[in-house]
């Protein structure tokens, strides 16, 4: 815990600690609630395409996408939904702290993992009904946007640069 913060929310907010890392607790599980939804219909969807009857038609290279953008949308939803299990298995031993800065950092990486996967639908989607070249276009913009509007701007923001 950086102690900058800890007593910038003391002085300005009036929090204790454990006020602290309860506001962040609801905070990320009101942000999980928005993600959890739609990575899992993700993941579904997926799950349920080679069963369908063109998957048969994609290249050897799609199919590898196909795999990249399935396991990025299994793991983002493990990552995502990680928290609950944590809180489950530490509720009632006092270690918010642990549940707050680990619920994080799976956040992030399920976040990546998110942008990933969806970049991946991108290329497939438009490999699929325009052809190769707009597929790696789409997946191109599409990687840029993630990594512009989920990293770069927050980023600037966060060092004081808007």
């Amino acid at each position: 815990m950086d102690e900058d913060d800890a007593a910038w929310n003391q002085r300005m907010r009036g929090e204790t600690v454990i006020q602290r890392l309860d506001r962040n607790w609801a905070s990320l599980l009101q942000e999980l609630r928005v993600l959890q939804t739609g990575v899992q219909v993700l993941t579904g969807f997926l799950l349920t395409l080679p069963f369908q009857s063109r998957f048969d038609t994609l290249s050897t290279s799609l199919r590898v996408v196909y795999l990249v953008v399935v396991t990025a949308a299994i793991a983002a939803t493990a990552l995502l939904v990680a928290p609950v299990a944590i809180h489950r298995l530490l509720f009632r031993r006092h270690r918010l702290d642990v549940l707050v800065s680990g619920a994080h950092r799976l956040a992030l990486a399920g976040i990546a993992l998110l942008g990933i996967a969806l970049t991946g639908m991108a290329v497939l989607i438009f490999d699929m009904v325009v052809g190769t070249t707009a597929g790696v276009i789409a997946g191109v913009v599409a990687a840029l946007l993630f990594v512009s509007v989920w990293w770069v701007q927050p980023l600037l923001y966060r060092n004081g640069k808007r």
